[in-house]
């Protein structure tokens, strides 16, 4: 473990002048660089639009400008001048499409119309609104159950949007709701329900002001939430520790400059973050934690041993929660042979991790998805939970639990609906606001509709936004799942590789984006809404010109498509035609939108009730539950130590990228630059491998099940991580992760636990 005066020599600050010149880069190849540049001053703005990229939370006495370089490009994303016209299609055949990388397909640019795909030409035609919701609702009308179709949420869907679209499956039938949530965090919705009654974070953005130390695990905001690295660095400016755990040596975790720092950036200066760095191996976190407990644990029995009060909050155990003799019993049973081995840590830097635990009064624990796709992350999520409560660490000010979701709305999805196996309270309040009776029986995850598809069980799949076959693991079982489809259905800005999975009926429709004005036949514009990851509920409203005349809203292609199937009886039009009906239907339906419409319109929107925070426990016992659940007996990358040859790998993102859109080619914080095609590995294991940096190899992923999973021709760039550790980008590298390989309780393909080898391109 190192600390902030060791950091990479090679290494310069993330943000800063490079940060600057990438906005401006993207704004030029946007084409449209005033037109962006303007938008992005309403952006995180109380009467502009809610950036369309991460869910970090906005504070309410920031600076005027909040926004970062990744808020630039998914503006400049959005806003280009580039379009996907039928001029465009007419050109290209989809097989030729499906040859393309996914940049050079979504650099195309905006889809103009409604296109439909014409089996004879092999391409996608234009057709209009009318035709394309008419079909579609004949479609859906003749499968033989509403449990043969599949409705998938993106999380940059808005909350009126994705409320509507539960709305229109469960009346339709169905609980299939295969959802982002179901491949990031919902081993964190899990474990934190579990553990403390509610899915969410307990923290609010203040509460970063206020810690004394913060330990960020398994997660990079450099990349992922960058507006978060200024929250951190502030915290180390006034003193706090930042401890970051991960694998990778992350720049932006290191040092940070802030573009919005004037003098800091006439200095061409910049300030450390993370004041302790430790690097797990993919998977040790669990341990890595429990290690620290054990130190807290021994120091408590020693100073009450010498007379003194004890270390740990006795008067929050006694009255918040529940089970922390069984916690304890497995945390003095576990060795530390055992602990350093699964961590990837040695004894000295867990107890340096636990000194900093122990010397704060207030401590934060923030994480990601290098926490929450392995086989045991719901037991991960419950061991910070548990580290917390031993020293009440949550419920109080500065002091909590804060998972960061990735996409601006996959949190708000969840809370209006956007659920395969949803509460009873749900479907009753549904049941009465609408007078349906809406289905009861669990419907698919993000698993389940992959496996249904491919045996040939459901036979419509509909996209609220993503790219479906590029997110999920298995990229060929997937494409193919998906083209055995009857019907496939796309709502969507740009066309993507996913979208040329066509189904023997399939559909490109175009929706605004979240930057554009949506107006109603009256001319009134509409504001739709989003959830951050401090449950904070703000409106949003585009200030840009539609990129044509012919798109719709999400809200009003649901709308058109649930009326087309459903008929008039609940009012789709209406509530197209004003999002005003739709938020007082959620405030019937929905706890904590009470008075929604009047809410929402103040400065910075309004925050839903968390009853964690407040110390009132929605568990099964009433209090706040520790976890009692062993270490695992191995987890990856001991097992590939096993098995000569065999690396653990992780997919994560380049610098350039958001989720699974491209930006650009490069990723300046790794020092990749042009392409793609990489695997970051330990120098010491490529030349065990009996190759040198740079050599090219295929990527051959090793579960056992008759599939053969290849990725081709990839770098090999020597980096600091640990042996037996290897990472690479998404969505290239998902051809090697098997969809059947899921988390325990949670069902989340094991994206950052997935076993390979590979070999020499010479022997391909």
């Amino acid at each position: 473990m190192s600390d902030a005066a060791s950091p990479l020599k090679k290494s310069k600050a993330a943000g800063g002048w490079g940060a600057l010149r990438s906005c401006g880069k993207h704004l030029l190849a946007s084409g449209s660089a005033l037109a962006g540049a303007k938008a992005m001053l309403s952006a995180n703005q109380p009467d502009g639009f809610d950036c369309p990229g991460c869910a970090w939370g906005d504070p309410e006495h920031g600076s005027s400008f909040e926004f970062c370089e990744n808020g630039v490009k998914a503006v400049a994303w959005e806003a280009t001048e580039k379009r996907a016209a039928p001029t465009f299609f007419a050109r290209h055949t989809v097989t030729e499409l499906r040859g393309w990388t996914d940049y050079d397909l979504e650099n195309v640019g905006r889809l103009t119309q409604p296109m439909r795909y014409d089996p004879a030409s092999n391409r996608f035609i234009a057709v209009g609104w009318y035709q394309a919701f008419a079909e579609i609702g004949r479609e859906l009308n003749a499968l033989s159950s509403p449990d043969e179709a599949e409705f998938y949420t993106s999380g940059r869907a808005s909350n009126e949007a994705a409320f509507l679209y539960q709305l229109f499956a469960r009346a339709f039938g169905t609980n299939n709701f295969p959802d982002c949530s179901n491949m990031c965090h919902e081993a964190s919705g899990i474990g934190l329900i579990q553990s403390i009654g509610i899915g969410k974070g307990t923290v609010e953005l203040e509460d970063f002001e206020l810690a004394d130390a913060i330990f960020v695990i398994g997660q990079n905001p450099a990349t992922n939430h960058p507006r978060m690295l200024g929250d951190l660095r502030r915290a180390a400016q006034r003193g706090a520790k930042v401890v970051a755990l991960n694998p990778v040596r992350e720049r932006g975790l290191e040092r940070f400059a802030d573009p919005q720092d004037k003098i800091e950036m006439l200095r061409g200066g910049s300030r450390p973050v993370a004041s302790h760095y430790a690097q797990p191996k993919l998977g040790g976190d669990m341990a890595a934690i429990r290690g620290m407990a054990k130190i807290v644990f021994a120091r408590d029995a020693a100073d009450r041993a010498e007379g003194g009060p004890g270390l740990l909050d006795d008067a929050f155990i006694a009255e918040h929660t529940t089970g922390l003799e069984a916690w304890r019993a497995e945390v003095e049973a576990a060795g530390w042979d055992a602990i350093e081995d699964q961590s990837g840590l040695d004894r000295a830097e867990i107890e340096a991790l636990a000194e900093i635990y122990l010397g704060a009064e207030r401590v934060i624990a923030t994480w990601a998805m290098g926490v929450t796709q392995h086989k045991h992350s719901v037991a991960t999520v419950r061991e910070i939970a548990n580290l917390l409560l031993l020293r009440g660490h949550i419920g109080r000010p500065g002091a909590g639990l804060c998972p960061v979701r990735g996409h601006s709305n996959v949190q708000g999805d969840r809370t209006v609906g956007i659920n395969e196996n949803p509460p009873a309270w749900l479907l009753d309040n549904l049941d009465r606001e609408f007078g349906i009776a809406v289905p009861r029986a669990p419907g698919h995850n993000v698993v389940a509709a992959i496996k249904a598809m491919a045996e040939g069980r459901s036979k419509a799949f509909i996209g609220l936004g993503g790219n479906f076959a590029r997110a999920t693991p298995d990229t060929a079982l997937v494409t193919e799942a998906l083209r055995r489809c009857r019907l496939t259905v796309q709502i969507a800005t740009k066309p993507n590789l996913g979208h040329m999975a066509v189904g023997e009926v399939a559909y490109l429709l175009p929706c605004l984006g979240r930057t554009e004005i949506d107006r109603n036949a009256a001319g009134k514009s509409q504001i739709v809404t989003v959830e951050d990851s401090m449950s904070m509920v703000h409106g949003s409203g585009g200030i840009n010109k539609p990129a044509s005349p012919h798109l719709k809203s999400e809200v009003a292609i649901i709308a058109g498509m649930a009326e087309a199937t459903l008929g008039k009886s609940l009012g789709w039009a209406a509530m197209a035609e004003d999002h005003d009906l739709i938020r007082d239907r959620i405030a019937r339906v929905i706890p904590g939108f009470e008075d929604f419409n009047v809410r929402v319109r103040q400065p910075r929107g309004f925050r839903l009730r968390n009853a964690a925070a407040e110390r009132v426990w929605e568990t099964p016992s009433g209090r706040a539950e520790f976890s009692a659940a062993p270490l695992p007996l191995e987890i990856e990358h001991q097992a590939a130590r096993r098995r000569s040859g065999e690396f653990v790998l992780q997919t994560f993102r380049s610098h350039d990228q958001y989720n699974t859109t491209i930006y650009g080619l490069d990723d300046r914080y790794r020092g990749v630059y042009g392409e793609r095609r990489v695997v970051f590995m330990h120098p010491d294991d490529i030349a065990a491998i009996g190759a040198a940096p740079n050599a090219r190899v295929d990527v051959v992923g090793t579960h056992e099940d008759g599939r053969s999973r290849v990725a081709e021709d990839f770098r090999l760039v020597a980096y600091d991580i640990p042996r037996g550790c290897v990472a690479g980008y998404y969505p290239e590298l998902n051809a090697v992760v098997p969809f059947s390989r899921a988390g325990e309780q949670s069902d989340t393909p094991l994206s950052k636990s997935t076993p390979v080898t590979f070999r020499p391109r010479e022997a391909a």
